[in-house]
């Protein structure tokens, strides 16, 4: 029977290997401290705006008429009157252009992602990459010389929505596009042995799958538009009346509203332009927290 000695015992000494050296220490300390930094250098500009926003516009913001009243009949001299016909133009713009763009969008994605091959689909994804450099004002006198011009339609809300559809399309297209390369191909295998039909995997295994990244991309194209100063100018003249129609008058909306008082220096018309800033961004937050709450319902069960 043999015996354990004390040496057998011991645990093995460490090797070099194991322990990291001193200057990899340094150069993880030095790289995190960069990382905070860049951190820092960002956000503070976002946490300046956000305050210096905040504290100018949420005195009308608290009050009930901004959101009951519109701008019909007050003067940059006068005090009062409320963001109602702008914030109404801003999301019936908005709603019509998101279900125009987005079932474009993400067939267009799911046709780059699962279908295409070739020469066409290297040149959708070209002219894709084209759109997500167009100018907003390119956009605008693009549809101005089609709806205006050739067809000798009026500027209504209507054309506003089909311009910020041309710069909303390619950011749901490029987010959708990667949440769909995410889902692992494993799924899509399995499916496929079973018999089930392409299109049939990709409308009950894939897009599900994507979904919640899905929806962050449609809200980050809503997000890009909703703010366009551009195509409402060219497109959509401001009214400080309320107008639901899309397809016949002046429609207001929260940047042709800051637009139009941006260049007074009167303390009512500057306190309403702050007003307005911050609601497109409440807007926007609530959007963002909608589409995250029904991302987590719709998100598929593992």
């Amino acid at each position: 029977m043999s015996t354990v000695t004390q040496d057998e015992l011991a645990p093995a000494a460490a090797s070099p290997m194991d322990r990291p050296s001193r200057s990899r220490e340094i150069k993880n300390m030095i790289a995190t401290a960069v990382v905070w930094a860049a951190f820092l250098i960002a956000i503070v500009p976002l946490l300046w705006i956000l305050y210096t926003v905040i504290s100018k516009g949420a005195n009308l913001l608290l009050d009930a008429s901004w959101w009951q009243n519109s701008q019909r009949g007050i003067t940059s001299r006068h005090v009062g009157g409320g963001a109602y016909h702008a914030i109404i133009g801003t999301l019936e713009q908005a709603l019509v252009c998101a279900l125009i763009a987005v079932p474009i969008a993400v067939f267009t994605a799911i046709y780059l992602v699962e279908y295409g091959r070739g020469t066409f689909a290297r040149v959708v994804s070209f002219m894709v990459d084209i759109l997500t450099g167009i100018p907003s004002i390119v956009a605008a006198l693009f549809i101005y010389a089609v709806w205006v011009t050739t067809f000798k339609f009026n500027r209504v809300g209507f054309a506003v929505s089909l311009a910020l559809v041309l710069l909303m399309i390619p950011v749901v297209v490029r987010s959708t596009e990667e949440m769909l390369k995410l889902v692992p191909n494993e799924l899509r295998e399995a499916s496929y042995a079973l018999g089930v039909p392409k299109w049939k995997t990709i409308s009950r295994i894939v897009l599900p799958t994507a979904f919640s990244g899905i929806i962050t991309g449609v809200l980050l194209g809503l997000a890009r538009v909703m703010g366009e100063t551009a195509p409402l100018i060219i497109l959509g003249p401001y009214s400080k009346s309320i107008n639901t129609d899309l397809f016949n008058g002046f429609m207001a909306a929260l940047p042709s509203m800051i637009n139009e008082d941006r260049s007074e220096v009167l303390a009512p018309a500057v306190n309403r332009v702050w007003a307005a800033a911050l609601t497109l961004i409440v807007l926007v937050m609530f959007l963002n927290i909608a589409g995250r709450m029904i991302a987590r319902l719709s998100k598929v069960s593992k």
